[in-house]
């Protein structure tokens, strides 16, 4: 067997969140670009490379997607990577200073990553889930949030499951939103990836998993595990500007009534 870790990942074992086709690269290269060690998961994270040749159609071929993240001209997060398999994650702010464009990275309804375009003003901040709140050495107090931050000396308020929100120009925590019964969450994993929905009820299941009932602006209830749960808003209202559909997923009788209506209207 081989030794170290791998370097490669086949397009059929690649996260259906990448909406990779099959048979993309052909039989000479069937394997995108494996995303480096950062701060996602593999499974949770899109590789820069997918981003510019697979969404945006910056670039043809690897080796353009190469040439153009050598020249620094994407940021993530306000820094600059070079790396071409650099993972981006949920949240994250990816800038393109020569064509004046900014995205953050989410979920749309079906659980797939997809490139919300933001405003320059939107860009400099954004939401990060506490995972952690520690004692360090010598009893300095700090807080790790879900994109592998460390910060020291948070507020005392802030808890595990709380989402703060992120200057990232100066590097400091600028608000803070709780995680509790009437505020407004996102689904990071399970089945219901990509919804949004206001807090219900929290169940507690000692030695198990706490589950969340959520209710959308539609009225649909839904509920998941307390790890897929991210809080990005105060009552109803988002902190950060959502994607098309902003987190309701419609059945698929709702999805073929709204085609024929968008069908309707253009024949017209």
């Amino acid at each position: 067997m081989g030794r170290g870790p791998k370097k490669h990942l086949k397009r059929l074992a690649a996260p259906s969140s990448w909406m990779l086709s099959k048979l993309g690269g052909g039989k000479l290269n069937p394997f995108p670009l494996r995303p480096s060690p950062g701060p996602h998961k593999l499974r949770e994270s899109l590789p820069l490379s997918v981003m510019l040749k697979n969404r945006l159609k910056y670039a043809l071929t690897g080796r353009e997607v190469t040439l153009i993240v050598a020249q620094r001209l994407v940021q993530v997060d306000g820094k600059v990577r070079t790396d071409n398999t650099y993972p981006l994650g949920f949240m994250d702010v990816v800038s393109l200073p020569k064509s004046s464009e900014h995205f953050r990275i989410l979920y749309d309804t079906k659980g797939r990553f997809t490139l919300h375009r933001i405003s320059a003003e939107e860009a400099t901040y954004k939401l990060l889930k506490v995972r952690k709140v520690q004692l360090g050495s010598r009893g300095v107090p700090f807080i790790v949030t879900h994109d592998g931050r460390t910060i020291r000396y948070p507020d005392p308020a802030i808890k595990v499951n709380d989402s703060i929100i992120y200057n990232i120009e100066e590097g400091k925590i600028k608000g803070l939103l709780k995680f509790e019964v009437g505020n407004l969450v996102m689904c990071t994993g399970g089945r219901n990836m990509g919804r949004a929905g206001v807090i219900v009820s929290k169940e507690r299941h000692i030695g198990g998993f706490d589950i969340i009932h959520m209710r959308d602006s539609l009225d649909h209830d839904f509920a998941t595990r307390v790890n897929n749960v991210f809080v990005i808003g105060e009552g109803t209202k988002p902190t950060v500007s959502l994607p098309k559909g902003k987190g309701v997923k419609l059945s698929i009788t709702e999805e073929r009534d709204a085609r024929r209506k968008l069908k309707e209207r253009e024949g017209r």
